[in-house]
């Protein structure tokens, strides 16, 4: 019973890790692959002088 358990608990990483690895070369989507926005929300340049 304790390896099925197990065995369900790996092969849910595996298909967490292989989706997050499959969005983060194929997705149409700008920005990282963790998809919580932040990163195309940070500006890239800025024209402050300071």
């Amino acid at each position: 019973m304790e390896t099925i358990i197990i065995s369900l608990i790996f092969i849910g990483a595996l298909f967490y890790l292989g989706r997050l690895v499959y969005r983060m070369f194929f997705s149409k989507q700008v920005g990282c692959a963790k998809g919580c926005g932040t990163c195309s929300a940070m500006p890239t340049e800025t024209n402050n002088p300071v």
